[in-house]
């Protein structure tokens, strides 16, 4: 049998690489200064660099303007691209927040080419991918929330410094309460603060609620109490309230902006219940789950498991 003949493919022409952004320019950011890169024949420098004052950064949109720049490419370096990100928005321009792993990810780069021309060039193509960038409502409040959260690390940090103290005066008041920052806890603590030294009138400060007996907590308050360590519990106490109030503050900022959401139309779920109950100790200062309603539409605290905070 005669073999096969073999086909010859055709030959076609392809195009690769097609600019896809045409209009694109790429911007390394430092923290004094960033580079610019844009298209060739643009401008007599294709390159420029600008400081990162507010006056330069604006200045520097006005040069991509003039250069007919449509869309941006950065990198995510730190927070400092933040201030860029927004004048370029402001301003019109298509913005691309990059990973900086995602750049590293594209292999052919040359070496002699700087990072603002590469970046730029790679966007040409529409090699770069967009990181998600939520609107700036969403921003206001995220930002507020991760704010929140760092004045509860610092406020639970003060409470170790009171328990410590407590410890090393042999006043055992962590063994009879579960959480000394609760209400029978920071009664007594302050009265400590006061100069209160008395076992048994310290303990009848005890609430109702308190499992433990007046004279399990007397026993315990019976220590060997030191002016130096009183005194780093008075601070621990202050810093305490300090950082406690800076959270309701910070509460009061998030339910503005949860007021600016207009409540659903069509909700596929009935609004949660108002709060009756006495507020606990970790819980926000305003009402959280309605305000997390009008802006979702749903009531997520109907989820096994998940509080009005892990929702936020």
């Amino acid at each position: 049998m005669a073999k096969q003949e073999r086909k010859i493919a055709k030959k076609v022409e392809v195009d690769a690489l097609e600019q896809i952004n045409r209009n694109a320019a790429g911007i390394d950011i430092g923290a004094e200064e960033v580079y610019v890169a844009v298209p060739p024949g643009r401008d007599e420098e294709s390159v420029r660099t600008f400081p990162t004052f507010t006056a330069d950064l604006q200045r520097m949109a006005d040069w991509l303007k003039a250069c007919r720049i449509e869309s941006v490419a950065m990198e995510s370096t730190g927070v400092y691209w933040i201030p860029v990100y927004d004048i370029l928005e402001e301003r019109g321009f298509q913005v691309c927040l990059v990973n900086a792993r995602h750049l590293k990810n594209v292999s052919g780069r040359k070496t002699d080419v700087l990072d603002c021309q590469w970046i730029q060039q790679l966007h040409t193509y529409g090699l770069l991918s967009a990181s998600f960038r939520p609107p700036e409502q969403i921003v206001a409040i995220r930002s507020l929330v991760r704010h929140r959260e760092m004045l509860a690390q610092y406020r639970s940090a003060h409470i170790q410094h009171m328990q410590k103290a407590l410890t090393v005066m042999n006043v055992r008041l962590t063994n009879v309460l579960s959480d000394i920052s609760g209400v029978t806890g920071l009664k007594i603590i302050r009265a400590i603060v006061a100069g209160e030294r008395n076992p048994e009138k310290l303990a009848r400060l005890r609430n109702e609620r308190c499992a433990k007996s007046e004279v399990e907590i007397a026993k315990s308050l019976a220590g060997h109490y030191k002016p130096e360590q009183v005194f780093v519990l008075k601070q621990a106490v202050e810093l305490y309230d300090f950082y406690d109030e800076q959270l309701k503050h910070c509460d009061l900022e998030l339910e503005k902006l949860y007021r600016q959401f207009e409540p659903p139309e069509n909700p596929s779920t009935p609004p949660p219940a108002p709060r009756t109950t006495k507020r606990r100790k970790n819980q926000a200062y305003f009402d959280l789950a309605p305000a997390l309603y009008r802006m979702t539409g749903l009531d997520l605290t109907q989820i096994d498991g998940v509080d009005e905070l892990t929702i936020q």
